[in-house]
């Protein structure tokens, strides 16, 4: 780094290096050493300082921003808070970064403006995922967490249960199977007996379906015992046919019990795989539609998270799905008495910042989050916002 002070020197000229050298030249020599070291400290500080300053604009930054208790809440006079936005001051203390905050009213168009060039960092409870990754650049996750369900605390109607359990596919393709046995029987028994039993006898639509209804008889046990079989053939059948449908009729009816209790006393929901056979709500333009289409779950969305929470109150869903930790504190908060939020969690996720793609500050963001993250500050907010120790 000496090399262009002695250039500087050797342009004056032979002569005057002459002088300088014969007048002092021991202070000259300690000067240039001197300058020397100081040089090379100064150009090795200075891309780092201006790495700092030119990666981010040379301005007032616009950090877009939506309401996701408690990761981003704004209060009655305007005010922002919340885990995430309090992550972001911490990243722009540490960047010595100054911002203003905008607010969106979903996600959805959150990122839409972001990719857009609109905002120069969002910060909320944005899950990373690879569609949004393909419009937006992410930071380094700054908290992980999964999907959770919430269902109604309420006993679940027994009426309401004994009707959908009737709908059901399950339902009627056992009351299908056990009608069509039922009808092949009479047919076989008009068979046997149409020729030999007046009570079976005549045309065919009298014959036919005084058989069938001997059938249906004989199946629920309803039978009187005036009319019946009296060949060889047809009493053999009958004999098999109540056997066989006493043994049906028994297993089909504790079955429906069953199935009836453990729902009374356990819920409707108690997992993932309970969801595809209720009525799911879930909230509109959030990343957890796309896991319920990926698994083909029907569901219904809301605009707010509180709006599927009083559905989930009156009856109109069954289960709430959504991000486990706004769901749980907004569970905590308003519908603690009503409502629960089921102890699984799934589809694991993480929250990022997002900015607009090829950003060069991204970098200084990501060790800033990293920073900040693992801080014993961020320790404590989380504990204090979500109850978790990490």
């Amino acid at each position: 780094m000496a090399v262009p002070f002695v250039a500087l020197l050797a342009s004056r000229g032979p002569a005057w290096l002459h002088a300088v050298f014969r007048k002092g030249r021991y202070a000259f020599v300690v000067f240039a050493l001197l300058t020397a070291i100081g040089g090379e400290n100064t150009y090795a500080q200075m891309p780092q300082q201006q790495a700092d300053g030119e990666d981010f604009p040379q301005r007032e930054l616009v950090i877009g921003t939506k309401e996701a208790l408690p990761f981003a809440m704004k209060d009655a006079d305007g005010n922002w808070s919340g885990i995430s936005i309090d992550l972001w001051r911490e990243v722009a203390q540490r960047l010595g970064l100054k911002f203003r905050l905008a607010e969106e009213p979903n996600v959805q168009k959150l990122i839409e403006a972001t990719s857009r060039g609109d905002y120069d960092v969002s910060v909320a409870a944005i899950t990373i995922t690879a569609d949004r990754e393909g419009s937006v650049d992410f930071s380094q996750p700054f908290y992980d967490t999964g999907l959770g369900i919430a269902v109604s605390v309420n006993s679940v109607s027994v009426w309401r249960e004994i009707v959908r359990t009737m709908i059901s596919a399950g339902f009627l393709q056992a009351a299908g199977a056990l009608i069509g046995i039922s009808l092949l029987v009479g047919a076989l028994v008009w068979l046997f007996e149409r020729r030999h039993n007046d009570d079976f006898g005549g045309p065919l639509g009298r014959g036919l379906g005084a058989s069938i209804w001997w059938s249906a008889e004989a199946m629920t046990q309803a039978s009187t015992g005036h009319r019946g079989p009296i060949t060889i053939a047809g009493r053999a059948l009958a004999i098999i046919w109540m056997v066989v449908s006493i043994i049906t009729i028994a297993v089909f009816t504790a079955s429906v019990t069953s199935a009836l209790t453990t729902r009374q006393m356990r819920g409707l929901v108690n997992g993932v795989e309970d969801l595809p056979s209720v009525r799911v709500g879930t909230l509109a333009n959030s990343a957890t539609i796309g896991f319920l289409d990926g698994e083909r779950i029907k569901h219904r969305t809301f605009v707010q998270v509180a709006d599927g929470l009083r559905a989930l109150e009156a009856g109109s869903i069954d289960a709430f799905v959504y991000d486990k930790p706004l769901l749980a504190w907004t569970v905590e908060q308003h519908f603690s008495c009503t409502v629960q939020v089921l102890d699984v969690d799934f589809e694991p996720q993480s929250y990022g910042l997002a900015m607009p793609l090829g950003r060069p500050y991204r970098k200084a963001i990501d060790v800033a989050v990293l920073q900040a993250t693992h801080d014993q500050r961020w320790k404590a907010t989380l504990f204090q916002s979500l109850g978790e120790k990490r």
